[in-house]
């Protein structure tokens, strides 16, 4: 669990603010983890993923002080850019950005919970259907959604996943089902935060690709 453990988030504080420099250093860390999925056809939520994050870095650090937190990008790009927000800039990226993290989300916590297909309990297609069906499917158009069944036919056996997140460490299933929980308490918290603040500033957009 070492890719997950060695960059956990930090807590957030009482105000929920998402300062952005310490959470673009956690989420830096992410895009390994599809490697562990096994297949290649998820290399293009990889790549998504890396690309938002440098989009949203390209912004903060035109201005550090200006952007310290994601809530002042989103706030400052609405007054920038007017009737195209919030289909342009960092906010979008960070938009499809937190969509990822969710997939993500909701596989580990699918994990964590011991959901699993009881013919085949070492088999993670549940969890990746799970994840998908509940963070990305409706943003997909047919044909993306297409390419994901066949990533499901090449998804990693349980233990092979659990091996590859903790960077080929020899540990037991239930710890690494408890270092599972101890990672996601403050990444759904950070998750959570984001979606609030797309929801409070009435950010969200719901179009397919």
């Amino acid at each position: 669990m070492a890719l997950l453990l060695d960059n956990q988030f930090k807590e957030l504080p009482a105000d929920k603010t998402l300062d952005t420099k310490l959470f673009l250093e956690s989420v830096s860390h992410l895009p390994p983890f599809f490697d562990c999925l096994g297949s290649k056809v998820f290399s293009p939520i990889k790549s998504d993923i890396s690309g938002n994050i440098t989009k949203i870095r390209g912004v903060y650090e035109k201005d550090p002080v200006k952007y310290a937190t994601l809530q002042k990008i989103l706030e400052a790009e609405k007054e920038e850019y007017g009737k195209e927000w919030p289909k342009v800039g960092a906010t979008l990226a960070l938009m499809w950005l937190k969509r990822g993290l969710r997939f993500i989300q909701i596989l580990l916590q699918s994990l964590a919970d011991g959901e699993k297909d009881e013919t085949n309990p070492n088999l993670i297609r549940v969890n990746i259907t799970r994840a998908y069906e509940e963070t990305l499917k409706r943003y997909h158009g047919w044909i993306v959604q297409q390419i994901f069944k066949t990533a499901l036919i090449a998804a990693p056996y349980k233990s092979d996943f659990l091996k590859a997140v903790s960077k080929g460490e020899v540990i037991q299933e239930e710890e690494c089902l408890v270092n599972l929980r101890q990672f996601l308490v403050n990444y759904t918290a950070t998750v959570d935060a984001i979606y609030d603040m797309y929801t409070a500033l009435n950010a969200e957009l719901d179009y397919s690709v």
